[in-house]
């Protein structure tokens, strides 16, 4: 009888947890409508990145407490102004909401990429290992007075926004959310190591050029952003 009535409090806590975020469940996407998570922009078997057809960002979130992230941002050059920087991140992990509201992102640190292009500076982009761990101060789901969709708003650590996201997808389109490329070890006295590392060709130009001025003001607050936290996060080349 003990045993049921622990069984039956664990059943009612993990419900209780997952109907305090019921709200978020689903793909969002920001207002470009271009970027999302899921197979089409990050492909984990082939370590590949699909250039979306604009920039933006997407978070997903399950039902199980699960996230996914997908980023592409494009980085200002105002001394080469043909030659702009971009960016693609991915990375997917679990998520908790806080007693306090917070939302915690803790991604599964193997499987995190990035692809930097810098065009003018090198022939080919840079693919690396990222992980960022990641804390939003609070967030809210309301309805757009424009739009008519759902939206949600993001606040980071300091309160200060994130670019609104749109709901695109529910269920959300998400990648397994089991580990995908877990390191693999070699044989007694070697190093652990994974695949090869690996290049892709410089970012599209016309793309990353094309940008309004609230994604280029949003670009430099998320850049800030970035390099307050950079602490948190860890990059590893490919050996």
């Amino acid at each position: 009888m003990l045993f049921s009535v622990a069984a039956l409090l664990v059943g009612a806590s993990f419900a209780a947890a997952q109907a305090s975020f019921t709200d978020l469940v689903g793909t969002w996407s920001s207002k470009s409508n271009s970027t999302f998570t899921g197979p089409g922009f990050y492909d984990p078997v082939n370590e590949k990145f699909t250039e979306p057809k604009h920039t933006g960002i997407s978070y997903s979130f399950s039902q199980d407490g699960h996230f996914e992230e997908s980023y592409y941002r494009a980085i200002a050059n105002p001394t080469r102004p043909n030659c702009p920087k971009g960016i693609m991140q991915w990375q997917h992990g679990s998520f908790k909401k806080l007693d306090n509201g917070s939302l915690l992102l803790e991604p599964i640190k193997v499987d995190g990429r990035q692809l930097y292009s810098d065009p003018c500076t090198y022939g080919n982009a840079i693919y690396t290992r990222y992980n960022t761990t990641e804390l939003f101060k609070g967030y809210e789901v309301l309805k757009d007075g424009y739009t008519g969709k759902q939206r949600l708003n993001l606040y980071k650590y300091d309160g200060s926004p994130l670019m609104p996201l749109y709901m695109a997808y529910t269920p959300p389109q998400m990648l397994p959310t089991t580990t995908l490329n877990p390191l693999t070890t070699a044989t007694a006295g070697a190093k652990a190591t994974s695949k090869v590392k690996r290049s892709d060709l410089p970012l599209d130009v016309n793309v990353l050029s094309k940008r309004t001025p609230q994604q280029k003001q949003a670009d430099r607050w998320w850049w800030f952003g970035v390099f307050l936290t950079a602490s948190g996060g860890a990059l590893y080349y490919f050996f």
